[in-house]
């Protein structure tokens, strides 16, 4: 459905955000004054300030910024005929185009960037800068201004990497190209104008699922940079970047979206990039660092009142961001296809701390203060050393100096440290307690179940499908997790997947090329296709069951494990396609203090296939001093690997201080297996440098042989437990498991108080003094001051209402949230709560009897 201006505009004015962009008309020296403060304020972010230079913790970036540009002039002096830089070949490889183009920005950024303390003869060089216009008329006459022989490979490239290169050293060299090439800002703006193909007219298109989150971000800050530059002809696109831009602010609706985008930022925090995948770690930073960048570039400028989208950016931060934080590495389970690249979770949360550091600039009060202490929270509980060299703003690395310098400011998280964060919109969850945090990774028919995509992430098939990682504190988690994790972990092998016995093959493997190429196909299959997405970038699962409920500081999680789009669409696609069949499970995660626990059922294969469950999965690099212990169910002590049927089991890494401990509730015989494995590192990404790496993989594994009926296993995992801690947990006490089949699972906590279940089915489920009726997420939490709290949550996304019966004595209601009625009721009290539209969001009601 096309969106019309207007009902654009009545949209952003019903959140409040359209006040950002003024009404009033500005005058022609107003218009220049502020494309000239714009223009100024890029060039300031990009290249820094003569005060922000000049002090001695920018040195090393200026010394970066300086030696890529004469390496870069060194390749444009060895240049070959029909070369700009040499050996870097251009015509058919769009990458390579954009690589060009960034070097001659990375060139140009060398002659805007002051250096007072060791000045530099690049430095203000109008000899270089004019090179840097010769090569983007160069460029453009050669490879880039015939629209006819563009826009082959991706159109990323073409549609944003491009433009963005283009844009930032037009800024940079403003004042030259005006002297030198006056031209060429016009006849660039042009062509990127053309370049929108998924635009319409040479601009944005808002239909376009192209167009939305983080590349939205990214496409419409290169135009108002280009409305800058053109003066005042350019103050329209200015402002009609800014009202587009805007739309990446709005809080999505899943349930009335705008122009059909579920791309964006959720209520509960979570951010969707690419219409179904869980992208905060990836596109979600890339869009944060575009915000922030465009709010500094805005500052001071009569284009927007950019102060007031900093509240929204502060929450995407605390709601969004910092949960997923664990002492300074981003998470897994929201990277998508990244996972498989080298740059692990701190350089992720490196380039979060640039914007953070920079959003509190434009914060005050209380507000800056959190922002400040967060950076410095980050900082301290961090395993790697943070290196500022590596923002892009000299400025920011001036700024971040300084929030680390202040000893009055305290280090603090955005949030408590014992938190269950339900991310039930993109279907995640996060678990954190002092001493470690456990991320779960699950999918449905809403969220994709992986993300692969040009040759990266190579073997995802079951990281949306219960996966979970265990990260514990002061451990070096890329010796634990990213890449290598990866690289080392069989994928059918993952912390907490269930995965039926059998080899697949990667994409490349089976169609030799990145993607499955059959454009003739009634469903047109190309690199950048829907059905590509659909199909085989980002599949979605078919079940409608994944979700769970909060309550305070603890959670339940539950999910349906189920087929790929793909193979339940068989029939419709080609012959030579191939579709993978899953195996079944249902699964439930339980979040308490000092324990997580897990419970399956149904678990088992419909071809009759064997299966495997990976209870855990841990790496540790070749020297480390690692130990397993354990306990059968009949006293003997266990050591080392082998199948048992153990009561317990300690995994423990002296030389890394960590531990993890296992009890198996209900659990068949478990295979313990401790393995040097040697894998290169381009298995997961074609991309990645052949690099062997070898980790000691630690696994255990329930195995289901092929034919057997469907089996049900109950098992916790303890966080840095220790051999005495484990051996105190008796039958029942203090966890119990009251059910676990695929209808019901359900467990208490005697110590807790703590009753949680999740029912999957339609129909009543009772259980231990409760009654549910239908699928639902229930945790009860019982005080001894005679006080009752209820957390209730859908997780099918579909239930209008949802009803729960306390067994037992009348209660009266203390406090509810909106859309919870208290009533009494035969044998209990009666609690129904409207889940209406609410998205899985936990509705939480006080009783006391």
């Amino acid at each position: 459905m096309e969106i019309t201006r207007r009902r654009l505009l009545s949209a952003l004015s019903a959140t409040g955000l359209l006040a950002v962009i003024p009404t009033l008309p500005a005058t022609a020296a107003e218009v220049a004054a502020d494309n000239a403060r714009l223009l100024a304020n890029t060039v300031d972010v990009f290249a820094g300030t003569a005060e922000s230079n000049a002090r001695p913790e920018t040195a090393a970036k200026l010394t970066a910024i300086d030696k890529a540009a004469r390496t870069n002039l060194k390749a444009m002096d060895d240049a070959g005929e029909g070369e700009l830089f040499a050996g870097l070949v251009l015509g058919t490889d769009d990458a390579h185009l954009n690589t060009a183009y960034k070097r001659l920005y990375e060139i140009a950024l060398a002659t805007r960037a002051p250096n007072p303390t060791a000045p530099s003869d690049l430095y203000g060089n109008t000899a270089v800068q004019h090179r840097v216009i010769d090569g983007l008329v160069w460029l453009h006459e050669r490879h880039y201004g015939d629209q006819a022989k563009g826009y082959y490979g991706n159109w990323f490239n073409w549609e944003i990497g491009i433009s963005q290169h283009v844009s930032k050293t037009l800024v940079l060299l403003a004042d030259a190209v005006r002297t030198y090439r006056p031209e060429l800002i016009g006849t660039y703006v042009t062509s990127m104008d053309a370049y929108l193909r998924n635009g319409t007219d040479g601009d944005v298109n808002l239909d376009s699922r192209f167009h939305t989150g983080a590349n939205l971000a990214d496409i419409t800050t290169n135009r108002i940079l280009q409305g800058a530059l053109l003066g005042a002809s350019g103050e329209a696109r200015v402002r009609k970047a800014l009202v587009d831009q805007l739309t990446v602010f709005v809080t999505v609706d899943p349930y009335h979206l705008d122009h059909g985008v579920t791309d964006g930022h959720y209520a509960d925090g979570s951010f969707i990039q690419h219409a179904s995948v869980a992208y905060t770690g990836s596109y979600g930073k890339a869009l944060l660092t575009r915000v922030v960048q465009t709010l500094k570039i805005l500052d001071g400028t009569g284009f927007a009142h950019g102060e007031e989208l900093v509240p929204t950016v502060r929450r995407w931060v605390r709601d969004g961001f910092a949960p997923l934080i664990f002492e300074g590495w981003m998470m897994e389970i929201v990277k998508g296809r990244a996972v498989s690249r080298p740059d692990g979770g701190y350089t992720d949360v490196a380039v979060v701390v640039e914007a953070v550091v920079d959003l509190s600039s434009l914060s005050t009060g209380a507000d800056a203060t959190a922002l400040k202490s967060y950076v410095k929270h980050i900082r301290a509980t961090s395993r790697a050393a943070l290196d500022p060299a590596g923002f892009v703003s000299p400025v920011s690395i001036v700024r971040y100096a300084d929030i680390i310098g202040d000893a009055a400011l305290p280090a603090a998280d955005l949030n408590s440290a014992s938190r269950s964060v339900a991310f039930n919109a993109m279907d995640k969850t996060v678990h954190r307690r002092p001493g470690y945090a456990f991320a779960l990774a699950r999918s449905s028919d809403r969220i994709s179940k992986y993300e692969y995509m040009s040759g990266e992430n190579l073997m995802p098939w079951f990281q949306g499908d219960g996966a979970y990682y265990l990260y514990l504190s002061g451990q070096d988690q890329t010796q634990a997790y990213g890449v290598d994790y990866f690289t080392t972990v069989s994928p059918y092998g993952l912390a907490g997947v269930t995965a039926p016995v059998e080899r697949r093959r990667t994409v490349p493997d089976l169609y030799g090329k990145p993607y499955y190429d059959n454009p003739g196909h009634p469903l047109n299959f190309t690199s950048s296709s829907e059905s590509q997405n659909k199909y085989v970038y980002f599949p979605r699962g078919t079940n409608q069951y994944s979700g769970g409920a909060v309550l305070g500081a603890y959670g339940a999680a539950g999910a349906v494990q189920s087929d790929d789009v793909a193979f339940r669409e068989r029939e419709s696609l080609p012959e030579d396609f191939v579709v993978y069949r899953n195996a079944t499970a249902t699964k439930s995660w339980f979040l308490l203090d000092e324990e997580i626990v897990v419970l399956a059922a149904g678990v088992g294969d419909r071809a009759g296939r064997a299966v495997t469950t990976t209870i855990d999965a841990r790496t540790a690099v070749p020297d480390d001093r690692v130990s397993v212990t354990g306990e059968l169910r009949d006293g003997r002590p266990w050591t080392g690997t082998g199948t048992g049927d153990l009561r317990w089991l300690r995994y423990a890494n002296a030389t890394r201080r960590t531990s993890v401990g296992y009890l198996f509730l209900d659990t068949p015989k478990v295979r313990v297996a401790l393995d040097e494995v040697t894998r290169s590192r381009r298995i997961v990404r074609t991309a990645n440098p052949d690099t062997a790496v070898t980790r000691t993989v630690f696994g255990v594994t329930v195995d289901g042989a092929a034919g057997a009926p469907p089996a049900s296993l109950a098992y916790a995992l303890v966080p840095n437990a220790g051999e005495t801690g484990l051996r105190s947990y008796r039958s029942g006490q203090p966890l119990k498991v009251l059910a676990n089949t695929v209808r019901l699972q359900a467990v208490s906590h005697a110590g807790l108080g703590l009753t949680a279940a999740n029912s999957f089915t339609a129909g009543r489920h009772e259980v231990a003094g409760l009654r549910v009726d239908g699928p639902a997420s229930v945790l009860v939490k019982r005080e001894r001051r005679g006080t009752s709290t209820v957390a209730v949550s859908d997780p099918t996304m579909d239930r209008d209402r949802i009803s729960v019966l306390l067994r037992g004595r009348s209660l009266r209601q203390v406090k509810a949230d909106e859309g919870v009625r208290v009533s009494r009721a035969r044998g209990g009290t009666r609690i129904d709560v409207d889940t209406h539209h609410a998205y899985g969001r936990s509705l939480t009601v006080t009783l006391r009897g």
